[in-house]
């Protein structure tokens, strides 16, 4: 399991772990009150702006902020979420943005017909974030841009301008890397830009193993925002000075401070985008402090809600497949019909646990105490500046379909048995069925290990996002149609066996007396374990969302019938209205979404100037 939730106590009480919790919080007070200082609302709120961002995650937060650079263009940032919570700036408490109803918006799919059969409902649970910065703000800090060849099939798709070559500019404008510069990989970073990018500090005996590992089986350490991706790699955060870099932190918040012609308002959800008789966009309705309002744009509205609520919201203003639209009783204003189609998702495989030598990791022993505590108050040093435990990460080709430089899966190491928190929380966080969770995970109680987590970086299954009803507060029917195409299994397969490769290669086994737990997982039984047939089943009942869903607003040309959004990120069918955010992804990148978002929404703004007259780089 992914060590998402990094820390659950086992061993020590509660009486003795909560006034170590509230003096840790203590310590980021002034960081947290001067947050509140800088997002504080405008005492009047205008009618008329030139530009209104709907969503302050890596889109719109960072689009938001770049327009803002022009002085006499007054912008709107309407953020449905609230201001991030104290724990969401320590990146050692990390997990706990992950609780199901915790400043996300809590949506689970529908159930699946192909798969998630350990899960309640056959349902997934994909919290998206619903607080200032998004998904920067609750996520686990990685920075992974994707590979060089996702970028410049966008390009071949009939998307100029979106090729690898000409997106690194702005990769590199976006990031301030903070790691030792080499011949080899200094040309593709950033130094000076808003995002801090932090690469681990220290390795770990447990993710150095993991690294040799690798070697073992004739892969290389590499730079996976270099030259190449596939190999493994230490991780790289979005970490400044011990703190989470949000973009609410990283963009919005210098922005505020240095533009009087920006203003963000917090806990205002949007209702509909607003079109005169020419299907101009010309404003949006949205709720404040319950009350209605109306905000007006001059020149262009621009969605940034995310791969899940950009296309509801676009449905809801009109914007859509016209019979889906009619079926809701909503004025069709231009039929769209790919609008929430193309959804994908990474798909996550969970449970591929090794059990390993009592004490021969020491991940937690010294995260509870009161001087690793005191260490973060006052330096911002020690467990809690990162997240817990060691980590690393692992791209690789498994399959000989397509480009031997495009990987099909990524492995991530996590510093915990898929045991870690006796079953508290984790079958909460993910769905699981909790009896069929503590049947599988039971025998790993109260023993120490490891788990690889698995995820298939290009899909071949589609889904779908659509509305339940016409009333905006209903969160959208969300069906990423897991596992319908029969390449995904399959290719999983093949990254559970590579898995197992380097779960068991020497620098494990030898250090660490690495083994893989091998219980017939529930659902299983009766079939041989290790066989294709086996891990077949063990995907269908173990696999589900790795919470990457991207694509819903597909960028295409116009001889695309599914495209949402041309090249220059324009809602077809309608003017003055962009998307920029995950859901314009034809195709979703290989690895974490956010580095790529924030290049989508710097490059977006870019274009938006050269649309009006303003040359800032192009």
């Amino acid at each position: 399991m992914i060590n998402r939730f990094n820390f659950v106590p086992t061993a020590m009480t509660m009486a003795t772990l909560l006034p170590l919790l509230r003096l840790l919080l203590s310590g980021i007070l002034q960081e947290t009150q001067q947050a509140r200082r800088d997002f504080e609302p405008p005492r009047h709120l205008a009618r008329y702006y030139d530009f209104i961002v709907v969503g302050s995650g890596s889109g719109g937060s960072v689009t938001a902020s770049r327009l803002s650079e022009v002085p006499e263009w007054k912008v709107l940032v309407l953020e449905a979420g609230g201001l991030p919570p104290q724990e969401s700036y320590v990146p050692g408490l990390v997990g706990l943005g992950y609780f199901r109803g915790n400043n996300n918006w809590d949506y689970v799919t529908e159930p699946q017909r192909h798969g998630l059969r350990n899960f309640v409902e056959r349902r997934g649970t994909i919290p998206h974030a619903r607080v200032l910065g998004g998904s920067t703000t609750t996520n686990g800090m990685l920075y992974v841009r994707g590979n060089r060849l996702d970028f410049d099939h966008w390009a071949n798709f009939g998307n100029p301008g979106w090729d690898y070559d000409s997106v690194l500019y702005y990769f590199k404008k976006a990031e301030d890397y903070r790691g030792i510069p080499t011949n080899e990989t200094e040309q593709y970073h950033g130094r000076g830009g808003p995002l801090v990018v932090t690469p681990e500090p220290k390795t770990g005996k447990l993710a150095q193993a993991f690294l040799y590992a690798g070697m073992e089986l004739g892969f290389s350490v590499v730079d996976p925002n270099g030259r190449e991706q596939i190999g493994f790699a230490k991780p790289e955060y979005t970490i400044c000075g011990g703190l989470r870099c949000s973009v609410a932190q990283a963009y919005l918040r210098p922005a505020l401070r240095r533009n009087p012609n920006l203003h963000v308002l917090y806990d205002a959800f949007v209702y509909r985008v607003l079109f005169n008789k020419h299907n101009r966009a010309i404003g949006v309705q949205y709720n404040y402090r319950g009350r209605i309002h109306t905000a007006y744009a001059k020149k262009e509205v621009i969605i940034s809600a995310g791969a899940l609520a950009s296309p509801k919201l676009l449905m809801l203003s009109g914007v859509g497949p016209s019979p889906h639209l009619k079926h809701h009783k909503l004025k069709v204003v231009a039929d769209v019909p790919g609008v929430g189609q193309n959804l994908q998702d990474h798909l996550g495989v969970y449970g591929l646990t090794w059990t390993i030598q009592p004490n021969s990791v020491d991940t937690f022993n010294n995260v509870v105490t009161l001087d690793s505590v005191q260490r973060y108050v006052h330096y911002r040093k020690g467990p809690y500046s990162a997240p817990i435990g060691d980590y690393g990460s692992a791209w690789a080709k498994v399959t000989k379909d397509g480009y031997p430089s495009l990987p099909d899966v990524q492995l991530y190491l996590s510093p915990a048995a898929f045991n870690m928190d006796m079953g508290l929380f984790l079958p909460h966080i993910y769905g699981f069925d909790r009896n069929k969770y503590s049947e599988y995970a039971r025998p790993l109680f109260g023993r120490d290990g490891f788990t690889m987590n698995l995820y298939l970086l290009r899909p071949k299954s589609r889904g779908a996002v659509s509305l339940r009803s016409k009333r905006p507060r209903d969160l959208p029917v969300i069906d990423p149609n897991y596992m319908s195409h029969p390449y995904d299994v399959e290719t999983m397969i093949e990254g559970i066996r590579f898995a197992i490769k380097v779960g068991n290669c020497t620098s494990l086994t030898k250090r660490f007396k690495a083994k893989f737990h091998d219980m017939i997982v529930p659902g299983c039984e009766g079939i041989v374990f290790d066989t294709d047939r086996y891990w077949a089943c063990y995907i269908k009942h173990m696999a589900s969302s790795f919470w990457h869903p991207a694509g819903t607003c597909k960028m295409g040309p116009d001889t695309d019938p599914l495209a949402v959004v041309d090249s220059r990120l324009r809602v077809r069918g309608v003017r003055g209205l962009r998307v920029i955010d995950a859901s314009i992804m034809p195709v979703v990148v290989s690895g974490n979404p956010n580095a790529p978002v924030i290049m989508i929404a710097e490059k977006g703004a870019d274009m938006i100037k050269e649309d009006w007259g303003i040359h800032d780089h192009m």
